[in-house]
Formats: structure tokens, sequence, C-alpha cells
């Protein structure tokens, strides 16, 4: 009998997740408490921008024309139960207000509204990022509260999807790590998860701390990699190299390779910032706090970017306020291909720039509608040209495709002085300069 599988959370990774189950030939049902994503989603509609995500779940959402029919939705958790052999937990995990510590309300809610509605053998995976030793007590809370008792297994497969590559991780994933405690977990894991395997997929079994530090391990590798390279660029323009050629020399040694080292504003989003700050607090819990206390630096280093950001313009802008000056900001996204400001470096430069005085105008190819409701006051264009007409300097904050195929020539016609700041170095200088662009880029000084 072909397994059923839910997904509780249909948030990014919950509606990505649901609708790749789907697409590996699964019955699926996913549960949201917010009626609002549900309804959405019985449309073929995604809560958010992700290349790819709608189409895919069109073609399997119930009641949609030409669907599969294989996807479909409910707020019924006795539904959800009576429904699912396999529940995967895809809720959100949120850096807990005033504290570096992980939020896990979310993640123990849902497991005390499934444990009731388990009655038969079940097995829940944890896919959110939790810090180590949650796995542990939620499998013991379920064992206490599930009507099937030791039958409601728990096992934890952490996730590694990128924003703007969602849909291709979850069907082609680079790994697949679970956590288990028994022979059954493991083979109903391999038998959600057969289709990548057979095509290449490395499949790891692991015990549950382990699974749990592979993706706050991940993320505080690829957070270090990133200062690392803000922090040469700093050095860079204290002694006039070129931090750009300094990353391209490094990547050539493959134990380093060139992946993350591009200079810059540094990283944003909902994962890295949180996510290595929960790592912190966690190992302070357990005592091992000295371990970790080279992320506090990981994050200083991230988080000066976007104050240096924010100098440099007032540089390029003579050194004095920013009063009646006129900013155009190309990007707001914490990254390209997707329309998710959560701590967007972007954002931040234009919010602290816009405090300041400065007249900020802001155009983002995805990110409009997120952005103005963080940043009601700032100005938005409905292009690029528009937010550029008339300012005084152009800051490139995000480096989706749209701004590197922009035209200098065409902008510096609008532009009230040809003044462009490249915060991702992205763009291609010679381009802007030939255009009579002052072109400057961070770790690259008289770029």
């Amino acid at each position: 009998m072909a397994l059923k599988i839910t997904v509780i959370g249909t948030g990014y990774l919950g509606a990505t997740h649901a609708a790749a189950m789907a697409e590996l030939g699964f019955e699926v049902m996913g549960l949201d408490v917010v009626p609002e994503k549900i309804d959405k989603l019985r449309r073929g509609e995604v809560p958010m921008y992700e290349p790819g995500l709608e189409e895919l779940l069109r073609r399997h959402v119930a009641g949609i024309e030409g669907s599969t029919g294989r996807l479909r939705f409910t707020m019924d958790w006795a539904e959800l139960g009576e429904f699912g052999d396999v529940h995967f937990v895809c809720v959100n995990t949120p850096q807990r207000h005033g504290e570096y510590a992980c939020d896990m309300s979310y993640v123990d809610s849902a497991i005390a509204s499934l444990a009731p509605h388990l009655k038969g053998p079940a097995l829940v995976v944890g896919k959110s990022t939790v810090p180590v030793g949650s796995a542990d007590r939620l499998a013991a809370y379920l064992a206490e509260h599930a009507p099937a008792g030791a039958d409601a297994e728990l096992a934890w497969n952490p996730e590694f999807l990128r924003e703007g590559f969602a849909v291709q991780d979850t069907l082609h994933p680079d790994r697949i790590v679970v956590g288990v405690r028994s022979e059954r977990s493991e083979k109903l894991l391999r038998e959600v998860y057969a289709t990548p395997v057979e095509e290449g997929s490395p499949f790891v079994v692991t015990d549950f701390p382990t699974a749990e530090l592979v993706k706050t391990s991940a993320n505080s590798f690829l957070a270090t990699k990133i200062s690392f390279i803000n922090a040469m660029a700093e050095l860079c323009e204290a002694t006039g190299g070129d931090v750009a050629k300094l990353a391209e020399a490094i990547g050539y040694d493959d134990r380093i390779g060139r992946k993350f080292l591009r200079a810059g504003i540094g990283f944003g989003g909902g994962c890295l910032p949180k996510d290595i700050r929960a790592f912190m607090a966690r190992a302070g819990e357990l005592g091992a706090d000295q371990a970790l206390t080279f992320l506090r630096e990981i994050d200083s280093i991230n988080m000066r970017q976007r104050g240096r950001m924010v100098e440099l313009t007032r540089q390029e802008l003579g050194g004095g306020p920013f009063l009646g000056k006129r900013v155009a900001v190309l990007g707001a996204t914490f990254k390209p291909d997707s329309d998710d400001v959560r701590d967007s470096p972007a954002l931040n430069v234009a919010g602290q720039i816009h405090l300041q005085g400065g007249q900020v105008t802001v155009y983002d190819p995805k990110g409009m509608d997120n952005a103005r409701r963080i940043f009601p006051t700032l100005g938005y264009a409905d292009s690029a040209l528009e937010a550029v007409r008339g300012a005084h300097v152009v800051l490139h904050l995000t480096e989706w495709q749209e701004f590197r195929e922009l035209d200098p020539a065409e902008l510096g016609e609008v532009a009230a002085e040809r003044v462009v700041l490249d915060g991702r170095n992205a763009l291609d200088a010679e381009a802007w300069r030939r255009a009579g662009w002052r072109f400057r880029a961070m770790g690259r000084p008289g770029a």
C-alpha cells in the first residue's frame, strides 16, 4: 500500500515540500492554521515567490483542471492524523524576541496538536531547524501523548533549501540526512526519498543530535565564508588591494572553492542570521559556548557591512549629511530570485539612509510588496529607470540578473549624477565606467 504523506506548515519550506512529494507520486495533505494560506493554496496560488513552485503546485492540487489531484489542504488535525503515514513538520523556528535563542513554540504546538490524532503506527519527521536536543524531547512527548504510544515514532530530516532553487533542491537534493532510532523509520524515509536516491542523492543516516547539528553547522560554515571575504575586503580597502582578484586567486584552491567568496554588504534572510545566533545560544546552554565564540565575530562582521555601505555612500556624496540627497536603491530582497525581505541587508541600508534624511527610492523585481509592508515610508518605483531618475547616487544591493543587464548609458540620461556603488561586486565595472559613471565597489577602492 502506497505511503500517504502530510506536511504541517505551508510556508516557504512546507509548500515546496508538499508540492514536491506530490510530484514524486505520493498522496499528500498539507495543513496550516492560517485560513488565508489554505485558501490560496487550494486555488493553486503560492503565498510567496519561488521560481517554479506555483507551476508545480497547480500540477497536483485537487480541484484544479488538469491536475493529478494528489495534493489537498486542510485545517483539520483529526483529518490529517487519520490520512497520513508520514507527517513532515515544516513550521517556522524564528529567533526568540529579545534573545538569540530559537523560538520553538510553533514546533511544540504542531507536535502537541498532532499527537492525539496518531492512533496507529506513524512516523513524524521534523524538517524545521531546531536546537540540538529538541528531537529527544519531542520523541518522548510523542510516545507519551499519542494513542499509538511507541508506534508514533520521530525522525529528523533537516532541509537544505536555497531560496530561488527550492523546487530543484527538494526534487534533486545534494544530500538527504535522516536522524532515526529504528530500522522502520529508516525504511520509511528510504521509501519517501527512493526517487532522488536512485538518481544519486547521497542518503546519510545519523542519530538525532547529528541530524539536528547538520543544518546549523552548514549555515555557520557558509556564514563564516561570507564574513571572511568581507573582512578581507576591509583589509583590501586599507591597503589598496582588490578583493575580487583576491577571491579569485584563493578560490582556485579546491580546498577553499569559489562559492560564497563575493564581498559585499553581507548575508541576511530568514535562516543564516537567526540560525547562527540560535547555535551560539544553544552552545551556551550546553556549557560549550567557547566552541562557538567565533560566530559572534562572524555576526559582527556581517552586520558591520551594512554600516560600511552607508558610510561609503556618504563619502561619494561629499561626506556631509544625506539631507536633500536622492538615493536610488536597486534591490530590496535579501537575495535574488526571491520575494523574501526578512533581515534584508539591502532594505537595512536603504532604511538607515532614509532615517538620516536621504530621499531613498527602491526598486526590486519581486520584493516590492513585502518591502512596503516593512518600510512604508521609503519611496518605491516601478522600474530601475524610474528609481534612478534624479538620483545623486545609485546603490546596487541585491544581485538580480535584471540589474546586471541594465544599460548604464540609458540610466545615465536620467540620473542627476553618474555615481554607482556596487554593494554586491556583481556589476560590470568597465561597462559602467565607459558610460561615464564613477564606479565604486566594496573592497575595491578607486575602482
